[in-house]
């Protein structure tokens, strides 16, 4: 009895690893080609997408940027008795130096603080006429470290603060710096639900743009399973095209928003009476944009995935 001859998937041209690689590139680009209104469609889509996730990241990252500043000019001022002696005072300041968080000690004097109160009165210094440094009293303004600018931290080392011997009050406006980290805790949920957000979209945009191509191409794909062809080999151009549409829509977006910022930089001066240069504004470093990019590639390959295992099963 004749043995029956098995098909075999035709071999391709340049076979081998870099051969695959080839054919499977260039069936990718073909498709986008053979489907360029869906495909244009659904860049622009992925383009909007991630403009506005990288737009929230920009405003995020200058955020960051403020918050440093301001944390920056965070300080704790500690009030004691006015009648220690230098010996005291400098035990005091060592004292101070111990706990953990503390950065830098400045004793601030009477006439100091006076002085101070001028300045901050400019212009109006008439309303100190009669003041003596006598009444004013002497502090030590202590700087924290970095690590230690936050709410909690903040409150944390006033407790502390507080328990050492001849300190009378501490200061630290708790209200400005809860209210600032409650702020920017809000503003990080935001940012999250907005990049939740468009991970759905994304996947399902790109989803749906396989599903019209493997409809239009069913029969083929059909075809090319009866040859040999394996699921993988018929997967790959489709995971390679939803990949492509994902790191092209990130990169535009990235575009389109430093064309944005640029033009923001050059124009905020006449229209909104904002100086840019004293202000700092910052673009997205290349840390977020590498992600940005890596994201739209990653997301492509998940739409593309979810896609293909409704209609080609591994």
């Amino acid at each position: 009895m004749p043995r029956k001859k098995i098909a075999k998937r035709p071999k391709l041209a340049r076979e081998g690893f870099s051969g695959r690689i080839h054919y499977f590139v260039e069936r990718a680009f073909v498709n986008l080609k053979q489907n360029l209104l869906v495909t244009l469609l659904t860049i622009g889509t992925i383009t909007l997408a991630f403009l506005i996730l990288s737009l929230a990241l920009l405003i995020y990252v200058n955020l960051e940027r403020v918050t440093e500043n301001w944390s920056d000019r965070v300080q704790v001022t500690a009030y004691f008795e006015q009648s220690l002696s230098t010996s005291d005072l400098v035990s005091l300041k060592t004292k101070i130096r111990a706990l953990e968080g503390t950065a830098d000690i400045h004793y601030v004097s009477q006439e100091e603080a006076l002085q101070k109160f001028y300045d901050r009165l400019k212009g109006q210094e008439a309303l100190l006429d009669g003041v003596s440094p006598d009444v004013l009293p002497a502090s030590l303004e202590i700087q924290l470290k970095k690590a230690h600018r936050d709410s909690e931290s903040i409150s944390l080392y006033v407790e502390r603060l507080k328990k050492i011997p001849l300190i009378n009050e501490v200061q630290y406006g708790e209200e400005w710096v809860q209210r600032f980290s409650h702020f920017m805790d809000l503003i990080r949920f935001a940012g999250l639900l907005v990049a939740g957000f468009i991970v759905l979209a994304v996947v399902f945009i790109v989803a749906n743009t396989i599903k019209l191509t493997i409809y239009a191409r069913k029969d083929e794909l059909e075809l090319m399973g009866l040859v040999g062809a394996t699921r993988l080999f018929i997967k790959i151009p489709f995971l390679i095209e939803g990949v492509v549409q994902g790191v092209i829509g990130a990169a535009l977006a990235i575009l389109f928003l430093l064309g944005v910022y640029l033009a923001f930089l050059q124009n905020a001066d006449f229209f909104f009476s904002f100086n840019t240069m004293e202000a700092g504004l910052l673009f997205l470093p290349l840390n977020y944009l590498v992600a940005l990019v890596s994201a739209g590639a990653a997301l492509g390959f998940l739409g593309s995935l979810a896609s293909l295992k409704r209609f080609i099963s591994l």
